[in-house]
């Protein structure tokens, strides 16, 4: 089979992978699950692999097939697999877990002791065929495409497990602020709209990412490309600044926002990253507030995630694109040029 590889990392992700002929994987284990792999969403993530930046987090042993973002049908199952059976679409979570360790008996499968992680410490779905367990697939329901949905198995999970800790410190009469109308972004404001009734200010440098934010459900948009971030958010809050913040760059120029636009107690969650906190620790005590760090989420938070798409609360904005074109689009993402999210069909 044909499978997009990283033999080496490189700041050039323009020629980051290889296409190339591997074995297509087998089941090997009563709880294997081999997923034929119709969608897999590009994520910046996979820019920042094949960068090298996960080096000093993971091991990871190269050549390896990236794409941690994947949905597709089921082509073959180990014995003791009941829960789907060839032909079911699926959606797979990026993490395949023991389910015997500590944080997995507590259901937070991603702090498995034992976790393998498809695209970033073992082979992911950037290839016709994807290797994964019972314990990482979840049926779909009719009517839900998985070459549409597959985007959802990072992205939005991600966006979705942000917000669902956001909106636990969500009133009425309270401020969301959404930074970052991407690839997670936009579904982190519909994820908000679809669970509180907090107002919703979304912030990006594109007038047509803001755009996308108002169809998903944001009450506000600021062009920070324009106009005082800062400003608009005090003059929407009458002064009292935003209960929970969503930034989904990470970059500094966001996480310094901080300060000036997190209320009171509120939270400032780090989603995107690539860039640093740098606040005086006056700042936080002076303020109350608090950095809260976001890794993709819960099996079971891709289930609720999965019902809110089967409801209609949820859409994917996405672009489609063949397995050879997968070094364009990764360039495309370095530079911005994809609104929403991009899928790869093998």
């Amino acid at each position: 089979m044909d499978a997009a590889r990283l033999h080496e990392y490189t700041e050039d992700v323009s020629e980051g992978l290889t296409i190339e002929a591997v074995d297509r994987p087998a089941v090997e284990g009563p709880d294997d699950v081999v997923v034929e792999v119709t969608g897999a969403g590009w994520c910046q993530t996979d820019n920042h692999i094949i960068e090298g930046m996960w080096t000093a987090y993971v091991d990871q042993d190269l050549p390896m097939t990236l794409g941690h973002e994947n949905a597709g049908y089921v082509a073959a199952t180990g014995e003791n697999v009941d829960l789907v059976a060839e032909g079911d679409p699926v959606i797979c979570h990026p993490v395949q877990t023991c389910g015997t360790c500590r944080p997995c008996r507590l259901g937070e499968t991603m702090y498995c002791e034992n976790q393998a992680f498809n695209g970033l410490t073992t082979d992911g779905g950037f290839a016709e065929y994807l290797h994964t367990s019972e314990r990482s697939v979840i049926p779909l329901p009719d009517g839900v495409d998985p070459t549409d949905i597959a985007p959802h198995a990072d992205a939005g999970i991600t966006a979705y497990h942000a917000a669902k800790k956001a909106v636990d410190d969500l009133n009425p009469g309270d401020h969301a602020v959404v930074i970052g109308i991407g690839g997670l972004g936009h579904i982190g404001v519909q994820c908000l709209d679809a669970m509180t009734a907090a107002q919703i200010t979304a912030v990006d440098l594109k007038d047509e990412a803001l755009d996308l934010a108002e169809r998903g459900g944001a009450d506000h948009v600021v062009n920070a490309d324009t106009d005082d971030v800062r400003e608009f958010v005090e003059s929407v809050t009458d002064g009292a600044g935003a209960a929970q913040v969503l930034d989904f760059v990470g970059a500094d120029e966001t996480t310094a926002y901080a300060p000036d636009v997190t209320a009171a107690g509120g939270d400032h969650h780090v989603i995107g990253y690539g860039g640093h906190v740098h606040e005086p620790a006056q700042a936080l005590v002076n303020g109350e507030f608090s950095f809260v760090g976001n890794i993709v989420g819960r099996y079971s938070e891709l289930q609720e995630l999965v019902a809110l798409v089967e409801q209609g609360d949820v859409d994917l904005h996405t672009t489609r694109y063949e397995l050879g074109e997968i070094n364009d689009v990764a360039e495309a993402l370095e530079h911005g040029e994809i609104e929403g999210r991009a899928v790869i069909t093998p």
